[in-house]
């Protein structure tokens, strides 16, 4: 392997970033897939270029005009529900004239965008419908050729919209092949659900992989969290009734843990963290879903946890809340993190607070885990500096069904992730 003087800026190797002997039991990764700039350039085009990507969630832009802007892939982008169909639209945040970015609020509603540059506007379908001193173009420029322009691809499953810049990309419901069943258990317990308003926006020192396998890595749960247990522990939980759960690969780099929630869950598994005066409320709604889905479907969406990951860059959470997370790489070892919470829109108030308090409590910025979890990522980004070591090892669980504190779902992503990059390398 090439490197400089700075182990953090290796150059791509010669040889493969993701090695797998199945008969050995034995996966590992290279850490330059964590350091190395020109590895970092390569999955921004390879990765986010062509895989299909969050954009947001349709309760985001209930009314015609309502808008959200936010980086998508590491390029900026605009949600829009059309004032004339209804339908929701995603455009590149850029004036068709000189380039200037014509959405310039994060939220809001609007019937028209208009540039402050030029003053150019444009509708919420993306037609440009303003033009100062037109006249002065005479007959030549063909306006209507001069709309916003839409993302090479926009589709929306249970509410979720994704988009992607490649326009041969497979249809959506195909790319998140086995996710589909997971994102119906969020959905179908939820009802009629929307994101929250507000969002919890952070940075981590440290490559946007490492979050991924963070996401879906029931390892490190009881060394990392362990004060977080020792919370529950003393507010009554019964942490005997957690068991170690599944790891599964879902096709695609998609992967999920599943295992019985040692916690309460808002939908539909009382603790005491939640109050006496809650039983009542939390055993409806186990009624209501049982009712509507039967009784096996109702306990698997009651008592069971998932994190779910969808490939390249989406976590939800189904846990004691439901958290919908993205992150976008900056630098090979910086991301931005931006995450909403997912709950039904006709909750009760006081369900509402639960869900939140429970979200805050452990994934919230001054939360149990994810000031735990940012540590643990710098650190590994810090210990990739020292050098001497080539290789990260995750073999866990490949002699025998994987586990949720196994590591196949991370190997689901690798191997998903390895196919797209020897395509950029070769």
């Amino acid at each position: 392997m090439t490197v400089t003087n700075d182990p953090t800026r290796q150059t791509v190797p010669s040889g493969p970033l993701v090695e797998e002997d199945r008969e050995h039991h034995r996966f590992r990764v290279r850490r330059s897939t964590m350091t190395s700039p020109e590895i970092f350039a390569l999955e921004i085009e390879r990765v986010f270029g062509h895989s299909w990507l969050y954009v947001g969630h349709e309760s985001e832009v209930r009314e015609p005009g309502d808008y959200v802007r936010r980086p998508v892939g590491g390029r900026p982008v605009f949600m829009v529900r059309s004032s004339k169909t209804g339908e929701v639209n995603v455009f590149h945040n850029s004036c068709t004239h000189r380039g200037a970015v014509v959405c310039r609020k994060d939220s809001g509603n609007a019937k028209v965008f208009q540039c402050f540059y030029h003053a150019w506007s444009f509708n919420t379908d993306g037609e440009l419908v303003g033009v100062p001193d037109r006249d002065a173009y005479g007959d030549g420029l063909d306006f209507s050729m001069l709309g916003l322009r839409p993302v090479a691809r926009v589709q929306s499953y249970r509410g979720f919209v994704f988009a992607s810049f490649d326009p041969d990309i497979v249809d959506l419901v195909d790319y998140l092949a086995g996710a589909t069943e997971y994102l119906d258990l969020v959905v179908d317990a939820a009802g009629d659900a929307e994101i929250i308003r507000g969002t919890n926006e952070y940075a981590i020192d440290a490559n946007w992989k490492l979050l991924v396998e963070n996401s879906i890595d029931g390892y490190h749960a009881a060394p990392t969290h362990d004060t977080y247990f020792k919370y529950l522990v003393a507010l009554g939980t019964d942490l005997s009734t957690g068991v170690d759960g599944v790891g599964r690969s879902l096709g695609n780099g998609h992967a999920v843990i599943e295992y019985r929630a040692p916690w309460g869950r808002p939908v539909a598994k009382w603790e005491p963290m939640f109050g006496e005066e809650a039983r009542e409320e939390i055993a409806r709604l186990r009624a209501d879903l049982v009712e509507r889905f039967g009784g096996e479907r109702a306990r698997r969406m009651s008592e069971s946890n998932r994190n779910l990951f969808i490939y390249p860059n989406l976590i939800v959470n189904d846990i004691m809340a439901v958290t919908v997370r993205t992150f976008m790489p900056v630098t090979p070892d910086r991301m931005t993190v931006t995450a909403w919470e997912l709950a039904r829109r006709d909750e009760l108030p006081q369900l509402r607070q639960r869900r939140l308090d429970s979200f805050l409590t452990f994934l919230g910025p001054g939360g149990f885990a994810t000031p735990d979890d940012i540590e643990a990522l710098e650190s590994c980004q810090q210990g990739f500096r020292s050098g001497g070591v080539e290789w990260n090892d995750i073999s866990r669980g490949m002699a025998r069904d994987p586990h949720a504190a196994d590591e196949e779902q991370m190997r689901a992503f690798w191997r998903r992730w390895n196919e797209q990059m020897i395509g950029a390398m070769r």
